[in-house]
């Protein structure tokens, strides 16, 4: 008799199997309506399904993100319905749903045009509107076979004869006449396929082998709902402005030759932002104490047959030959770090180490994946790789994820999606050294409280990896660092160290990039430019930082006028303050702190004005005189001249003992400190299902604070579907406050959720 528990424990009891859409329909009629998959026991599954077992129901819609890459799958069927509707001899190859859309690889006998990209999408539009159900059936390998063979699908064929067993169950989905093959899950009716659109035709290489035959490929996007579809034309229209091929050709920084694709020409321009970033990247290497080396490249065949590389990479590496021996040019620089961490005997004590360089890498990539600086053969990486003990891993994973926040801010980006990619079902190794890898990653995350998600088998052949993508203005995702663990490559390559009982252990190896790729960073920098006046707009193409305009004007009063990159005008300012901000943000980015002048004022020579208004040792207004005058007059008294107002016409400036005014100022300021109280501001973070244990310890540390007279901060943080259950962070909330009544009174309690987190102010009893 199976059991299905639903949210809130509810529980529902049925005596025989059942489809998941009656089940639904026993919970809620109108939520039927919305359904369009259901997970149980975690499985995504039609709700066509039937089960016969007990199980956890989670119902999916259109809302939830995967219910959205659900509708782009079902789409992807919609697009060959119609296609094969309008050319009824098309031969559908594979279409899956991607990142905000999806996409279908077909063969036709003519070339398919922007207007007949148009006619699909009409039909598709027709099709969508007639409302109809689709039907899920599981069939045998040889019935799937012959129903294909029986419509000419030759793709179809191939898939099943290449990529699945003959044992197989295999799920067909009917759309009308039309019939596919899919994992699924789909859509239950059509209706929930209405926002979409066709964006663009491009070839595509069967199973992406240039060998192949070129198949067309039809791209689209889907959305959950009229608003979200508007919004990302809106981002892809944007885009197309800020094309960093267009802006290149525009600005003179780079160019590809057509017979050698994939492979960059820096023009004088462009390597003046590329040198600029590795002079930068530089300065951070050494904040953060790396070594930086230079490594060949070209190396022999065998380094990278031994280090594993030509066995799970090798389809992606060029090659060549020097006196009978076969070489090979590095696709990444790893094995030859290696090479050096070998080269001298080493001991724990030496460790870690780091070893960066800005590595040219060459991969051979298809040429129908080349985009621009985007994905190219020749790059070069900011690599590093850290040589270290077990027990060094959280603390130097940790580190690297400090360097690439450090970095990540000065560039201007805020939205950081972080990503846990876990072993490939193609890797080395055995399971209990992934384990190890995954949990190490993992519980580093959490400790920053740093919010990721998983992403299954997209680790790398050797190592579990943390992926940094970054979110720009446009919310477009350009996926940059990673940090990945390696504890295979130094076992294949015998690189050892004397541990602290005298014998021979592997270290273990730490791949990171923060950019990536120097070329792939420069193309995701935001060089857009706005519509100024015509004057200035030749610079602002340039997209130069700050264009100084100087006039007849400007001259007279000594000041200039700033523009921005943008075209944005600043104010008029002071040639000598535009200079001390421009210390500033160089401070600021070699520092990360915020730069303050050490003098207030402009005092005696350093003062530029010709003319200058003065006022006297008793504010007596002495009138306007030249700056020679005044200076006499100061002199003559034993005083300092002092500009006060410099952006005044003329310039404001008082005579008077400089050096006793900043004594005076600094007594007085130390005497106000003595009478300020602070109340330093501690926060705890919990979370709305904090166990006893965890809870009591981090009562114990708020006791503490209030004890000792600070106010405190709660966070309390929902992660996942947490946020569904906001009534039991409000009760953990409230037991918070009850434990802590007799030291504490409530300064603020939550009235609603903040984005994620609710916060609860607390503040000591006065006595």
């Amino acid at each position: 008799m199976p059991v299905i528990t639903y949210l809130n424990n509810k529980k529902l009891f049925y005596e025989h199997t059942l489809e998941i859409v009656n089940i639904i329909k026993r919970l809620d009629h109108n939520l039927l309506q919305e359904c369009i998959a259901a997970k149980i026991n975690g499985r995504l599954m039609d709700i066509s399904d039937t089960i016969d077992y007990d199980a956890d129901l989670e119902i999916i819609t259109a809302k939830d993100k995967i219910g959205i890459n659900i509708i782009r799958r079902s789409c992807a069927h919609l697009l060959g319905h119609a296609v094969k509707q309008l050319w009824p001899k098309a031969q559908m190859a594979i279409g899956p749903a991607i990142s905000n859309g999806f996409y279908y690889d077909i063969y036709l006998e003519h070339q398919l045009s922007s207007n007949d990209l148009q006619k699909i999408e009409n039909k598709m539009q027709t099709l969508s509107r007639k409302n109809y159900v689709i039907k899920k059936k599981c069939v045998s390998w040889e019935e799937a076979y012959n129903i294909f063979l029986n419509r000419k699908e030759n793709y179809k064929i191939k898939i099943l004869n290449k990529n699945i067993p003959k044992n197989s169950s295999i799920s067909l989905y009917s759309h009308e006449e039309y019939i596919d093959m899919c994992l699924g899950p789909h859509v239950p009716n059509i209706r929930f396929c209405i926002f979409f659109k066709l964006q663009k035709i491009s070839g595509a290489y069967w199973r992406g082998n240039s060998k192949n035959e070129m198949l067309q490929r039809i791209y689209g996007t889907a959305w959950n709902s009229e608003y979200e579809l508007t919004k990302f034309l809106e981002n892809v229209k944007e885009s197309k402005k800020r094309d960093h091929r267009v802006i290149g050709k525009k600005l003179d920084l780079f160019h590809i030759e057509d017979n050698i694709p994939g492979m960059i020409f820096w023009h004088q321009n462009g390597l003046v932002i590329f040198h600029i970033l590795k002079k930068f990247i530089r300065m951070k290497l050494k904040k953060y104490h790396y070594q930086e080396v230079k490594t060949p490249l070209i190396m022999n065949y065998n380094l990278w047959e031994d280090s594993g590389h030509l066995e799970n990479y090798g389809n992606n590496m060029f090659y060549t030959y020097a006196e009978n021996k076969k070489y090979c040019i590095k696709p990444m620089n790893c094995p030859a770090h290696l090479l050096i961490f070998k080269k001298t005997l080493k001991s724990y004590r030496d460790l870690p180490l780091r070893i960066s360089e800005f590595g040219i890498c060459h991969r051979n990539e298809p040429s129908g994946s080349l985009h621009g600086l985007m994905r190219i053969r020749n790059f070069t990486q900011d690599d590093a790789h850290i040589f270290c003990t077990h027990n060094q891993i959280k603390t130097e994973v940790n580190a690297c994820i400090d360097m690439v926040y450090d970095i990540y801010n000065c560039f201007g980006f805020k939205k950081i999606l972080v990503q846990l990619s876990t072993r490939p079902k193609k890797r080395i190794g055995n399971d209990h050294i992934w384990d190890f890898a995954e949990q190490q990653l993992s519980s580093v995350l959490e400790k920053k409280d740093i919010n990721f998600t998983q992403s299954p088998y997209d680790g790398a052949f050797y190592g579990p990896k943390i992926e940094f993508t970054l979110l720009d203005s446009l919310n477009r995702k350009w996926q940059c660092g990673t940090i990945q663990l390696d504890f295979f490559s130094p076992q294949k390559l015998n690189a050892y160290y004397i541990n602290n009982h005298n014998t021979r252990t592997h270290p273990v190896m730490i791949h990171r990039a923060i950019l990536g790729s120097i070329e792939r960073f420069i193309a995701k920098l935001d060089l857009r430019n706005e519509k100024i006046g015509f004057k200035i707009r030749e610079y602002t193409l340039r997209c130069i930082p700050y264009i100084l305009i100087c006039g007849k004007r400007e001259l007279e009063t000594q000041t200039i006028s700033v523009r921005t990159k943008t075209g944005k005008k600043l104010i008029e300012i002071n040639l000598e303050k535009f200079y001390d901000k421009l210390l500033q943000e160089e401070y600021k980015i070699k520092t990360g702190k915020k730069y303050s002048s050490v003098r207030l004022n402009r005092i005696n020579e350093e003062i530029h004005s010709k003319l200058v208004r003065i006022t006297g040792k008793n504010s007596s207004k002495l009138g306007i005189l030249s700056l020679y005058e005044a200076l006499k007059i100061a002199k003559e008294t034993g005083m300092d001249l002092v500009e006060i107002s410099p952006n005044a016409n003329p310039p404001v400036c008082r005579i008077m003992n400089y050096g006793k005014f900043l004594y005076e100022k600094n007594k007085s300021n130390k005497e106000q400190r003595k009478k300020q109280k602070t109340i330093n501001i501690k926060e705890i973070k919990f979370r709305p299902n904090t166990d006893t244990g965890d809870y009591q310890v981090k009562l114990r540390k708020l006791i503490e604070f209030l004890k000792s007279g600070d106010k405190v901060k709660i966070n309390l943080r929902f992660r996942g579907r947490e946020i569904m259950h906001q009534e039991i962070g409000i009760k953990m909330l409230n037991r918070i406050c009850k434990d802590l009544n007799e030291i504490a009174t409530i300064e603020s309690f939550p009235k609603k959720i903040e984005g994620r987190q609710m916060i609860l102010m607390l503040i000591p009893k006065k006595n």
